[in-house]
């Protein structure tokens, strides 16, 4: 799975989706993570209302299944989830190399449920089953 970070430093995400002048983009997985590649961005990144500067980002992070980022206005967040992207918006600047890693840990507990068959097989939703009227 690959995750993006809105960053100014490539250390911390600390930056607003609009306003970032990098997003980091790792691909993280059960056995670890690899760093892919650091976007830059050019120009008044803080100016606000200009639309324009959304389309190069949400460029760069489509293949992304989620987005860190320090603030996300309404329209950007709107974009990034139409990409089929989660945003999740951190209290404070997060260090990347700690969101990779727990990151990594959820992508290796997701898989261990899966392997181990979690929710299929024959008493899977019985209780459901049992609520359904004829």
């Amino acid at each position: 799975m690959k995750v993006a970070f809105a960053t100014q430093d490539l250390r911390r995400v600390d930056a607003h989706f609009g306003w970032a002048k990098y997003i980091a983009i790792y691909d993280v997985g059960p056995g670890g993570h690899v760093f892919l590649k650091a976007v830059q961005f050019y120009g008044d990144l803080k100016e606000d209302g200009n639309e324009d500067k959304l389309a190069p980002k949400i460029e760069a992070i489509k293949d992304c299944a989620i987005l860190y980022v320090a603030a996300i206005g309404g329209s950007g967040a709107a974009r990034v989830v139409a990409n089929n992207i989660h945003p999740i918006k951190v209290n404070k600047p997060e260090n990347i190399l700690a969101l990779v890693e727990a990151s990594a840990r959820a992508e290796g507990y997701a898989a261990t449920l899966a392997a181990q068959g979690a929710g299929k097989g024959p008493g899977a939703h019985a209780r459901f089953r049992r609520m359904r009227t004829t």
